[in-house]
């Protein structure tokens, strides 16, 4: 059987298009000049797999992955479409172990590939069951393989590969076992139990290999002769079916597939610079707010102790919008202090009054007590910087914006978060550990 003849111009032209798209964004990823130390490294793979997709790209090739259960017929079918038996099968249970993958040379469009994967939900199997799924969202287009109705399992399964946004025919194998009553009733209920899903056409019977087929001959007295003949894999619809969707939107998909794979992939460093920055900012937080605890505790002037409390805050505003990328002006992180201060204090009144009274205890005594109230002090002190750098580097992660809740809201979450007893505590020990090597 011939292959229909490729779409052409309006097809050709978009598939150009889409995958010039799809190498710019990939390139892009590539040559991230925004990778904070260790991130690159930590999504190595992910990397590697970007330049295989590009390499793909490049040759035009396209891959066609067979995704289902243990011994539904993976590996014949796509040796039923080769014409070959480059793929493993056998009638024991589960025999495909590593994706493997080879070239289907019917199609004209650029280097089509078949891909087979091991078997989904295979009990201890769950290796297999992840490269099947990595297998499935690095294809261009999945052929999901049942040889039965499509169990609870094998549907949430479908689900997962038809959100990652590849085109999915469903292939019911093992046609031969059934009536063509019991076909046609089984293909109505996949149908069914995969509507939003796959639509209705893409659900297809098929038969990779056929049992040989009894044949009774009866000659002229009568006698009857039983022999059996083997038959030919029958194939034709689901082969046709994936030579037109190849040749009238392969590159396209090719451009597809990669353009998820980078949005994906995007997504990812997103996260991770955006891990990487809170790592850095929270070391940052602690580094300025034991050295606002210290600076409070060993200044006895209760006004010089609320300047300094303030210097030190905005100065440390001003570093976190530089971590983030978003640089704000001494007058901007002032605006910011001056917010989460006031969000703060009427939320947590009794700690800002601690911080006064004690202020106050330093000149009431004419110092007697620093030595009792200054690691009280700084460590209220320590406690509220936390308590800022907490809420500033959450309102900038969020490109400079407080959500729908606005400050008051920011605010409380990362106080109810925080263990009040635990960080007063751990900015006591800073503070004694400063204040004790500045005495030696």
């Amino acid at each position: 059987m011939r292959s229909p003849k490729k779409s052409a111009g309006e097809a050709d032209n978009n598939g150009s298009r889409h995958l010039t798209l799809a190498r710019e964004s990939l390139t892009e990823l590539i040559d991230d000049s925004r990778l904070p130390p260790g991130v690159r490294e930590s999504l190595a793979h992910d990397y590697a797999e970007v330049q295989a997709m590009l390499d793909k790209l490049e040759h035009g090739h396209l891959h066609i992955a067979a995704v289902g259960r243990v011994s539904t017929g993976k590996s014949s079918l796509l040796n039923a479409l080769i014409g070959e038996a480059r793929f493993a099968s056998s009638p024991l249970h589960g025999e495909t172990r590593h994706s493997s993958m080879a070239q289907w040379n019917e199609v004209s469009v650029g280097g089509v590939f078949l891909i087979d994967t091991p078997g989904l939900d295979e009990a201890g199997g769950e290796d297999r069951e992840r490269i099947a799924r990595e297998a499935a969202a690095r294809a261009d287009l999945v052929v999901f393989v049942l040889d039965g109705d499509i169990t609870d399992t094998e549907l949430q399964a479908l689900r997962t590969i038809v959100e990652t946004g590849r085109p999915v025919l469903v292939t019911l194998n093992k046609r031969d076992l059934y009536t063509a009553n019991e076909t046609e009733s089984l293909l109505t209920a996949i149908r069914k139990k995969c509507a939003g899903l796959v639509p209705a056409q893409h659900v297809l019977a098929v038969a990779a290999e056929p049992r040989a087929q009894q044949v009774v001959q009866i000659d002229a007295a009568g006698n009857e002769t039983v022999s059996s003949r083997e038959r030919g894999p029958m194939i034709d619809e689901l082969r046709l079916r994936l030579w037109e969707i190849v040749e009238a939107y392969g590159m396209t998909l090719v451009a597809l597939n990669a353009s998820l794979f980078a949005a994906n992939l995007s997504d990812q460093v997103g996260r991770r610079i955006l891990e990487a920055r809170r790592e850095i900012a929270d070391r940052l937080v602690r580094t300025y707010c034991i050295g606002k605890g210290v600076a409070v505790a060993f200044n006895p002037v209760p006004v010089a102790d609320l300047f300094a409390a303030a210097f030190i805050d905005v100065g440390m505003v001003m570093h976190l919008s530089r971590v983030y990328g978003l640089p704000l002006s001494r007058r901007e992180a002032g605006s910011l202090v001056a917010v989460i201060a006031a969000e703060a204090a009427a939320l947590m009144g009794t700690v800002w009054a601690l911080h006064l009274l004690s202020s106050a205890l330093k000149v009431s005594t004419l110092g007697l007590s620093t030595i009792l109230t200054a690691t009280a002090q700084g460590a209220i002190a320590w406690y509220s910087t936390y308590l800022v750098g907490r809420v500033a580097g959450e309102y900038l992660s969020k490109g400079k914006s407080w959500g729908d809740g606005g400050p008051k809201q920011v605010v409380s979450e990362i106080l109810d978060s925080l263990s009040k007893e635990s960080v007063l505590q751990e900015a006591r020990r800073d503070i004694r550990e400063r204040l004790g090597m500045a005495a030696g």
